[in-house]
């Protein structure tokens, strides 16, 4: 596993696009690593500081995930060092999107991702530059269908991404309209877990968590968590978090994930961010999932947790730990050893993993059928890792291998 993945980080990238605003210090990148497929696909994100080599190692994350959510393309990732918090972002995102839209006209797709919204920003944005769909690129470089079938395929595409919620067992409220995009990743994590207590053995209910980040894809992964059946004993947050050693109860986790403001975990009770970062590794918690930014998890952490009880890491983040390595870094190995560890490229799929099932030839768009589709991918990753590795550890390094021999 070492030599292929050592193989696959060295290998430069096909396409490197580098660009300049004019009318502002911003500079983005786009990193396609390959065409495998004819076409590559990666969303677009935006923070103060962010270099092309953070894009790089998104753009091969990405290759990884589709080598388990599909289409069988490579990974790619767009990056913009600016202040998503400048009141000139909207301009700075438009230009940027103007520069890219032959790219993303050929054979590149993108998303939202860190401070870009997919619906308010990235849809509307490309359609003004005469982009179709943000992956209209992955259409014409991968499928190549006809003229009708495109329109058919984006359409269902277009309308399946931003539908709402009308199943209440898939959304916290729905009156509130959460759609797919809002829930979906949150809910591979949840299943990930699940899955893993299943095919391993054991089971998920009664169980307790601690959950790092309670942004869109971690305050969903509660929710769901919750709703199995598990008790929720942690939540730390970047402003703070709330301990239970009782476990939160399935309504207290709903009226959490519905009081947040945007991103952020609201409780009239919370604990500062130093007491909760004192005290929440060792609570005894046997399910834990980092679902905050990347590269937080310190070696004391996990193994706080792992002497605490630990049992499975379900990850919402990509690379959650705190190593420089593009993947698979010595804080992550040592825990792949200890305990089962469910990698991101398996666990967070669930968006890559819709727009994978729209594109295809017409599908159900129902809530139900949507979410198992998600459910079922992670589940078949998970079942491949154990059938090559039936042991509880190492399930990070078996699943790499599985996908690494797919790309190399």
């Amino acid at each position: 596993m070492k030599a292929l993945l050592q193989q696959f980080e060295n290998k430069e990238p096909e396409i490197v696009f580098h660009w300049k605003d004019a009318e502002t210090e911003a500079e983005g990148w786009t990193v396609i690593n390959s065409l495998r497929g004819g076409a590559a696909g990666g969303g677009t994100r935006m923070r103060k500081g962010l270099d092309m080599n953070e894009v790089l190692s998104l753009a091969k994350t990405m290759e990884v995930k589709f080598s388990v959510s599909g289409p069988a393309i490579g990974g790619a990732k767009s990056g913009i060092n600016f202040d998503p918090n400048d009141p000139r972002k909207e301009g700075v995102l438009k230009r940027w999107y103007k520069a890219v839209s032959p790219l993303l006209k050929s054979y590149y797709g993108t998303g939202g991702d860190l401070n870009v919204d997919e619906i308010h920003e990235v849809i509307p944005m490309t359609e003004e530059c005469g982009v179709w769909h943000p992956q209209e690129g992955v259409f014409n470089g991968h499928f190549r269908p006809t003229d009708a079938d495109k329109i058919n395929r984006i359409g269902q595409l277009r309308q399946g991404v931003v539908k709402v919620i009308e199943n209440p067992f898939f959304s916290p409220d729905v009156s509130r309209k959460y759609t797919v995009a809002d829930m979906i990743t949150g809910y591979g994590v949840a299943e990930a877990v699940r899955h893993y207590y299943d095919i391993y053995g054991g089971s998920v209910k009664g169980k307790k968590a601690i959950v790092q980040g309670f942004g869109n894809v971690g305050s969903a992964a509660a929710f769901y968590l919750a709703e199995m059946g598990v008790k929720i004993v942690g939540i730390i947050d970047r402003s703070g978090g709330l301990i239970s050693e009782r476990g939160f109860t399935f309504e207290q986790i709903r009226s959490l994930f519905l009081n947040k403001n945007g991103n952020q975990l609201v409780a009239h009770n919370m604990m500062s961010f130093e007491e909760i970062n004192e005290k929440i590794w060792t609570l005894g918690a046997e399910i834990f999932t980092p679902c905050a930014a990347s590269r937080l998890v310190t070696q004391n952490q996990a193994d706080a947790m792992i002497a605490s009880g630990l049992e499975v890491i379900s990850c919402g983040a990509n690379v959650p730990f705190a190593d420089k390595e593009i993947f698979f870094g010595p804080i992550m190995e040592h825990i792949d050893r200890k305990v089962s560890l469910v990698p991101d490229f398996i666990s967070n799929c669930g968006m890559a993993r819709v727009f994978a099932y729209f594109m295809e030839k017409r599908v159900q768009m129902t809530d139900e059928a949507i979410f198992a589709d998600t459910s079922e991918t992670i589940r078949r990753a998970i079942e491949k890792a154990h059938a090559k590795n039936p042991s509880k550890t190492n399930i990070s390094a078996t699943a790499f291998e599985i996908a690494l021999q797919q790309l190399v």
